[in-house]
């Protein structure tokens, strides 16, 4: 009886060891099959991708458009809700230069609280836009200075996350990528927050990483491809574009008694989306425009000047700058590329009775500089600006809503200056923007001087704050003065 107890015992002992055993088998079976899944997932998601990269070079796109392609990809990866680039400037610093969702600010938004009266979401799009990061600061700079990658699976308790105020713009779980090609880190690749509210993965780290290595390639390879492209494209289209824009900017102004005046152009290759004009109505009534056109080359060109023949024909006819700017949004809604688009400042002068009408198609305010009553005081300097959108971006119906007539005086010895975003926003070597305030500050120093004088002066001050970077945007510079 003892022996059987004893079989029977050793039966379910040895049964219980296979069942047990059975069971961990089944498990790291299991979790086997699992990690096998998740490489297939990750090699079919980094298999598109590089499939999609390379599609995207041959096709010669824009950075911009394969940084969010790579954005994207990372986002939709890992379920993050927000992801942004950082791209290394020449002087070590770190731009966020690409977005997609509410990606959190890596600096604290006090250090912005003078523009919160701004609508808010304006507002964050603005930081996010335009955050610039020192090489090192914060977990990006730590990043690209190390070239080594950064897991933050809880961001509430972890002091190196910057936290805000807003609630849109908590930080649950961040991972950041650094970019590197050739041992030279070029970026930063950084998600945040999974959208099922838990922490990101060690798989969704490795799969970052990952990305981030295939992207570094690609941007690198994107960079050569797209000098090629851009080397073909110029060599026939500068050309035609240039001749064409040489036919439709004013050489010589009309003359007269009232009004000294001077334009520069100086577009960012041969040729450029800018346009000024000068328009006589009347023995005491003039008209000046300076526009803006979206892109550049032969697109450019030729938008700018089935815009400037339009606008020629409708300024004769009487009407307020308001009134031309929507029969001319009229005119070119229908005919413009939906990713084109046109600014615009038009002002009409009365000199005899001292007055100015002005109407802003988006463009950049107009600056007026009073002349002072006495000698030792400056000049006041207004900043003409207005509502109004861009021509072409909108159904007339709405632009016609939007766009308004204003007014101001016109003294003798007043100064309007007119000019294009390529003269405020051309950068110097660290990317900082030359901007209005250097602006305002050569034009209220300019008693005495005539128009030419003021120009050369502008520009010069704008030659040497941006001398070792040459890549600049279309300049425009119309400046008129009431003699």
């Amino acid at each position: 009886m003892q022996v059987i107890i004893c079989f029977i015992t050793g039966t379910l002992i040895g049964l219980s060891f296979w069942l047990i055993s059975r069971r961990i088998w089944q498990k790291e079976r299991k979790k086997l099959h699992s990690q096998n899944n998740q490489l297939a997932q990750e090699k079919r998601i980094a298999v598109d991708f590089m499939h999609n990269l390379a599609e995207a070079i041959g096709e010669g796109v824009d950075k911009s458009v394969l940084y969010q392609r790579i954005l994207h990809t990372a986002v939709i990866s890992t379920g993050a809700m927000s992801a942004c680039i950082y791209e290394k400037l020449p002087n070590g610093r770190l731009k966020g230069i690409v977005t997609e969702g509410l990606f959190p600010p890596q600096r604290s938004l006090k250090a912005f609280a003078e523009e919160k009266h701004e609508p808010r979401a304006r507002f964050i799009e603005k930081i996010l836009n335009s955050e610039i990061l020192e090489s090192d600061e914060g977990i990006i700079g730590q990043v690209a200075r190390t070239g080594k990658p950064v897991f933050v699976p809880d961001a509430m308790s972890d002091p190196r996350i910057i936290k805000h105020d807003d609630a849109s713009l908590q930080v649950y779980s961040m991972i950041f990528s650094p970019l590197v090609h050739n041992e030279k880190t070029i970026g930063v690749l950084a998600v945040a927050n999974p959208s099922n509210n838990l922490p990101f993965s060690e798989t969704d780290f490795s799969m970052v990483n990952s990305l981030g290595e295939q992207a570094a390639l690609a941007i690198k390879n994107s960079d050569a491809m797209n000098l090629r492209f851009e080397k073909t494209r110029m060599d026939s289209d500068l050309r035609l574009a240039h001749d064409v824009q040489e036919l439709f900017l004013t050489k010589v102004f009309p003359p007269s008694k009232d009004l000294e005046i001077d334009a520069r152009y100086v577009p960012s290759s041969q040729v450029g989306g800018d346009f000024y004009d000068f328009y006589k109505l009347s023995p005491s009534k003039y008209c000046l425009s300076v526009a803006d056109v979206s892109g550049k080359g032969v697109p450019a060109s030729l938008l700018m000047a089935l815009c400037q023949t339009h606008l020629k024909h409708l300024v004769q006819k009487s009407r307020s700058p308001a009134e031309v700017l929507k029969l001319l949004n009229e005119e070119l809604f229908p005919r413009i590329r939906k990713d084109m688009f046109i600014t615009l400042f038009l002002v009409m002068l009365d000199i005899k009775n001292g007055k100015m009408i002005f109407a802003r198609a988006g463009h950049e305010p107009a600056i007026l500089v009073k002349s002072p009553d006495e000698i030792d005081l400056l000049p006041e300097i207004i900043e003409l600006k207005g509502n109004g959108m861009a021509l072409g971006m909108v159904e007339p119906d709405l632009f016609s809503q939007l766009i308004s007539n204003e007014e101001a005086d016109f003294s003798k010895g007043d100064i309007l200056c007119l000019y294009t975003d390529g003269l405020t926003e051309s950068a110097n070597q660290d990317m900082e923007e030359y901007g209005l305030d250097r602006l305002k500050e050569h034009l209220r120093n300019s008693r005495g001087l005539d128009t030419q004088s003021v120009n050369d002066t502008i520009l010069k001050d704008l030659n040497k704050y941006c001398q070792q970077n040459r890549d600049r945007d279309d300049l425009t510079l119309l400046t008129v003065k009431h003699i």
